[in-house]
């Protein structure tokens, strides 16, 4: 008689087992509708995550520039963002946006948002809490006081990022921006090897990656953007394809509405 009561034992705890584990779950899921929070939970493991690309139907897509080194090339891809009525997003690190202040506000005024890409384009993780601070807030108070609006958009230098920056970066009003289609302008790739890479892997939802002064990334820009309005796309700034409130990230790192 022992081993049928046994089993019996067995049983009960997997059932326990199994229903803590379903209230966990439903319990994480409530805290991120209620929150706005965009946690990603892999098991025990509480990981945050970026937002790489967002969930839309609307063939809605954002280009974003990151501004770390020279001008050569921005005049060229603010015409091209011109000839063709779009808004784009441009992250800027801090001695670029000093250096460079007549195009911060050139980029500004020609309705192009504008974001954070750190002070120093230091690998960020590796820093201390108040050094992150101080990376953030300093960045975003030099773009604020040349553009006159307010910065809400942050990209981590080299893509690098932990919990502790991405906690930092949402205490300080920040959303932190990654990337799901990556031009490689920066490996100096010719101008249609550029323009194929952004085409081929764009789809509704997506953030591009390029860089203001890549050696062809002008040459592609009016390339991709005559293609992708051809399919159906409209450009919009990041700030205006995220969702705010009420959205989780799931583990491919694609801002999802929690209803």
């Amino acid at each position: 008689m022992a081993k049928p009561a046994f089993a019996t034992t067995v049983r009960l705890k997997t059932l326990i087992l199994s229903a803590a584990a379903v209230l966990t779950v439903t319990a994480l899921c409530l805290s991120v509708y209620f929150t706005g929070a965009y946690a990603v939970f892999y098991g025990e493991t509480n990981r945050r995550i970026p937002i790489y690309s967002v969930e839309r139907s609307d063939k809605a897509v954002s280009i974003t520039f990151d501004c770390a080194w020279g001008t050569e090339h921005t005049d060229s891809i603010l015409d091209a963002l011109s000839d063709y009525n779009v808004k784009a997003t441009f992250f800027m690190v801090e001695f670029w946006a000093e250096k460079y202040s007549q195009y911060v506000e050139k980029i500004s005024s020609e309705g192009h948002s504008v974001g954070s890409h750190s002070k120093t384009h230091s690998n960020m993780p590796k820093l201390s809490e108040e050094d992150i601070r101080a990376e953030l807030t300093s960045s975003s108070a030099v773009i604020e006081n040349i553009t006159g609006k307010k910065v809400e958009l942050f990209r981590a230098p080299f893509g690098d990022y932990d919990n502790k920056l991405i906690d930092i970066a949402e205490e300080l009003g920040l959303y932190t921006i990654q990337w799901d289609v990556d031009s490689l302008d920066w490996k100096n790739l010719s101008a249609g090897d550029i323009a194929m890479r952004v085409i081929n892997g764009v789809k509704s939802g997506s953030i591009i990656l390029m860089h203001n002064n890549g050696a062809h990334t002008a040459e592609a820009v009016p390339v991709i953007l005559k293609e992708l309005i051809a399919r159906g796309y409209t450009f919009v700034p990041v700030d205006e394809l995220i969702y705010r409130q009420n959205y989780y990230i799931d583990s491919n790192g694609r801002q999802q509405p929690a209803a």
